[in-house]
């Protein structure tokens, strides 16, 4: 099972967040979810107007192991507005744009979409149960 928790955060004050919004999935090989700006396609869905967020930013896969992957979708532009970095335990490093990298079997995390432009962030948190 993965669970997600997304909020999104506006402002220098992390008390300033749009509201909290949570999914989950079994871990089935093929289950998938996304988070962007598309709710036809994503489970968590972002602000319409938070254009450093793709219409599908990330997508979170189960493999054929029951092992989940992270990737950050290549949007439409061939630079990204914002940056993606993942945080397991005291480990924070960047994800590429286009990249894909395993989630720990049984862990838990956060992954974090920041904006280039200002000070606004969409906070993911996983946990995955083995």
């Amino acid at each position: 099972m993965l669970e997600l928790t997304m909020v999104a955060v506006a402002g220098t004050d992390a008390g300033a967040t749009a509201g909290m919004q949570m999914a989950e999935a079994a871990s089935e090989p093929g289950a998938v979810l996304r988070v962007g700006r598309d709710a036809a396609v994503c489970g968590l869905v972002t602000p319409e107007d938070w254009l450093f967020v793709s219409r599908a930013h990330l997508e979170f896969r189960c493999g054929a192991d029951g092992g989940w992957h992270l990737t950050w979708l290549r949007g439409s532009l061939p630079e990204p507005s914002s940056q993606v970095r993942l945080r397991v335990g005291e480990r924070l490093r960047a994800l590429a744009y286009g990249g894909s990298v395993p989630l720990p079997s049984g862990g838990n995390g956060e992954v974090v979409v920041q904006d280039r432009a200002g000070p606004r962030s969409v906070n993911v948190g996983f946990s995955h149960e083995a």
